[in-house]
């Protein structure tokens, strides 16, 4: 009883409700028939179990049992739920050294996610040893600004996926930081790093003009901000610089937002951007709310694990 009202509780906490397409907070009241819930994670890191009750920060916190307890409490409140991952799903704990990526691949497999980008951290076996893991995850991967066609990853990764909920097209593509400096040569080999602002333009435009998506979200692994560069690209960047994304799902510099950050586009439209700090000890919840107009809001939230 006392885990049961903790979750409540947890399931209760900070939201951002926002209204896009530069509609007015008003538009709430209007009759509501469809809702879509995106779950998400970033930099998990291999944490397979609860953090130790040690941790400096995060005691006993995390770790995907209890992860799988909240996505199925949510995905029956509603059916129409995508799950995703925002990149680092490797390194971090015994089980990536002895296994691989064999064992976070599978779980989450086990939870059903439905797309993941990569981040640097999942080049860590080399491009080769990703490639020898990807037939224990039954989702797929995105990734638009890592070129791998001179690589065995050519074709495996898509730029952007469709996913279809209650009638709502959902497009999802996906973003990387540069891994020159990250990353050792050998081990992304002939990977080529291309300018993520310039991709995500080029892919907004694709998600809503030839594939014609009712809502479109990065997965991004480029970092939310670098108060130390203020010029180094970002999600904050990103959400300015394009006119077309909705949502943007943030990870690599392990930031934890307790609701989602609203940013104005190019265009003067809502933004969304969320991230969830790392270890999996959150994960974040935006549910977009569509009218019978075809008009949509969100709200969000982070849940602690």
């Amino acid at each position: 009883m006392q885990n049961r009202r903790r979750f409540i509780q947890q399931m209760a906490s900070a939201t951002a409700f926002a209204s896009l397409g530069g509609l007015s907070l008003a538009s709430c009241s209007k009759p509501i028939t469809k809702r879509i819930t995106v779950l998400h994670t970033n930099d998990v890191h291999s944490q397979i179990d609860p953090l130790p009750d040690s941790h400096y920060r995060y005691p006993g916190l995390g770790g995907f049992a209890r992860r799988a307890s909240i996505i199925e409490h949510i995905r029956k409140e509603n059916p129409n739920t995508i799950l995703l991952d925002a990149g680092d799903i490797f390194q971090g704990t015994p089980y990536f050294n002895y296994y691989g990526g064999e064992i976070e691949f599978k779980l989450m497999s086990k939870l059903n996610y439905d797309l993941a980008t990569l981040g640097n951290h999942d080049f860590d076996n080399g491009i080769d040893g990703l490639l020898s893991q990807l037939p224990n995850a039954t989702f797929d991967f995105v990734s638009a600004n890592y070129d791998f066609k001179n690589t065995v990853l050519d074709g495996l990764v898509k730029p952007y996926k469709i996913v279809i909920r209650d009638g709502i097209k959902i497009g999802v593509f996906g973003l990387g930081v540069g891994l020159e400096g990250l990353v050792d040569k050998k081990l992304y080999k002939e990977t080529k790093y291309l300018d993520p602002i310039e991709i995500a333009q080029d892919m907004e435009r694709v998600l809503k003009e030839e594939e014609q998506c009712d809502l479109s979200i990065c997965l991004s692994h480029i970092g939310y901000n670098y108060k130390n560069a203020p010029n180094k690209v970002s999600d904050l960047h990103l959400a300015k610089k394009t006119k077309n994304i909705d949502l943007i799902i943030g990870g690599h510099t392990h930031t934890l937002l307790p609701k989602p950050t609203v940013i104005e586009n190019a265009i003067g439209e809502k933004v969304l951007i969320n991230q969830c700090g790392k270890s999996g000890v959150y994960m974040g919840q935006v549910d977009f709310y569509f009218d019978t107009a075809g008009n949509k809001t969100a709200k969000g939230r982070s849940i602690e694990v």
